[in-house]
């Protein structure tokens, strides 16, 4: 057993308070504006009325593009170096790995919808561009970068295939009602991750577009946008989560405006080095609307079952979904170990598509909360590893119910082996759970884990016990 990391009593409030829009606990020294939040929040940039300036008509969403370049010039350019275009990061070290990796939703698979190769134009529906339909889409054409997607205020934006604007779009509408970015913007597409309202990442979904404050305290009590927190430069987004990435690079965190000594008990202050903030200030995600747990692919296909959106799909197979979902915990230092396509797998055992790094004896890893992802996904019996189908379009199993052939041809788009021969093994995948922080009257208690039910399993986290109990050295 590794030296153990001491965990004093979790969750013992000294006297609450807010200020300037998130969780505060009786901070020592309230008139230092050094612990004032609010010092922290970029101000939002004055609106300029574009009526006027974008009179249209406009055809295609790249005619709103050219007419956004003739004042913000160099807009394009900048996006065209983001990942919210490219789908991939740079080339990253990682010690799990003997080379660099470069990772993102272009290349990588999940256990949600899989992959997008050979599903380019279903999934991206979602891109910050137009027009990417199969593997030769041109990263250096910025006449397709999709301004609208993220400034559009009309609400009558939207999104389809290829991530070309939807059939009847009033484009000059959207063009001259173009401001800062808005959860409405953020969430047509983070708020509907892994193929539907909720379904992927538990503490993002469209209950957030308008929340009471005991959704989410920053966005429903003092109206946070979500730039406030994932501040933008030359259209560079902080913030990242290892659902697609594989480091710590670029993150948001508490810390970007909260101090660590903030809290008056010292009792809770000592638990900063060890348990991530979100683990007491978000008891719970999916507060709203349901999250999916487990998805079993291997059911699909079958057509005389009753279809339900959250039980049965015919062309994606059996789901468990969930509300007030209570999070699983991990030591997580920022990082993850992904699945890469060609990985061997042990099909006998749980394969981690994202598995967060960090353990007891790691100074630079905290207790984090997650919603972790269940699945049953096909995989290559002969060659042990987890196989990309082709879903949609021509071929793609959502058409034929033909695994087999859907398999062969996603195979081909991914450029991995695959026999003939599948089946279907269990995967997980975690996601970090950062949205839904509460007022701090509803953060954890003590007992919420140092009891005979609490919610830790100590042991998995590489304790010898509850260390309230028998008491933890320091690492």
């Amino acid at each position: 057993m590794v030296s153990q990391r001491i965990v004093p009593i979790l969750g013992l409030l000294g006297t609450a308070a807010i200020i300037g829009g998130a969780i505060f606990l009786s901070v020592s020294s309230a008139n230092n504006p050094s612990d004032d939040p609010w010092s922290y929040i970029p101000d939002h940039p004055i609106h300029t009325d574009h009526s006027s300036l974008m009179s249209g008509p406009y055809e295609t969403g790249q005619d709103v593009t050219a007419a956004c370049l003739t004042c913000h010039e160099d807009a394009a350019n900048e996006m065209v170096q983001t990942v919210h275009w490219t789908w991939k990061s740079e080339p990253v070290e990682v010690a799990w790995r003997d080379e660099p990796v470069a990772i993102g939703k272009a290349n990588t698979i999940n256990n949600f919808c899989i992959g997008i190769q050979g599903n380019w134009a279903r999934c991206t529906s979602c891109h910050v561009g137009y027009g990417w339909e199969d593997a030769d889409f041109d990263f250096t054409n910025t006449a397709n970068v999709d301004c609208l997607v993220c400034h559009d205020q009309s609400g009558g934006y939207l999104k389809t295939e290829s991530g070309l604007p939807a059939e009847g779009v009033d484009l000059a509408a959207a063009a001259q009602s173009v401001g800062i970015p808005t959860r409405e913007d953020c969430g047509s597409c983070h708020f509907n991750g892994g193929g539907g309202a909720g379904v992927k990442h538990g503490d993002l979904d469209p209950s957030l577009y308008f929340p009471t404050e005991n959704v989410d305290v920053h966005m429903g009590r003092y109206d946070f946008l979500c730039t406030d927190c994932h501040r933008t430069l030359d259209h560079q987004v902080a913030g990242r989560a290892i659902s697609s990435s594989v480091d710590n690079a670029n993150q948001v965190a508490c810390t970007d405006c909260h101090q660590t000594t903030l809290h008056a008990d010292e009792r809770i202050t000592a638990h900063v080095d060890t348990v991530a903030c979100q683990t007491c200030h978000i008891p719970a995600a999916a507060l709203r609307d349901p999250t999916k747990l487990e998805w079993d692919w291997s059911t699909a296909g079958d057509p005389n079952r009753e279809e339900d959106d959250h039980v049965y799909l015919q062309i994606k197979g059996s789901f468990v979904y969930g509300t007030d979902y209570r999070p699983e915990y991990a030591w997580y230092d920022g990082s993850a170990q992904h699945y890469i396509l060609g990985d061997l797998i042990d099909p006998t055992q749980p394969t981690y598509m994202n598995l967060p790094l960090g353990d007891i004896s790691d100074p630079d890893a905290k207790i984090m909360p997650f919603k972790v992802h269940y699945a049953t996904q096909p995989y290559d019996t002969v060659n042990n590893i987890l196989l990309q189908p082709l879903t949609s379009g021509e071929g793609g199993f959502w058409t034929t119910f033909d695994w087999d052939s859907a398999l062969e041809l996603g195979a081909q788009f991914a450029s991995i082996d695959y026999s003939g021969s599948y089946g279907f093994a269990e995967t997980r995948m975690y996601l970090p759970i950062t949205h839904m922080v509460q007022p701090a009257e509803n953060a954890l208690q003590c007992t919420d884990c140092h009891s005979d039910n609490g919610r830790f399993d100590w042991e998995a986290l590489g304790y010898y016990g509850d260390p309230i109990e028998w008491g933890g050295r320091q690492r």
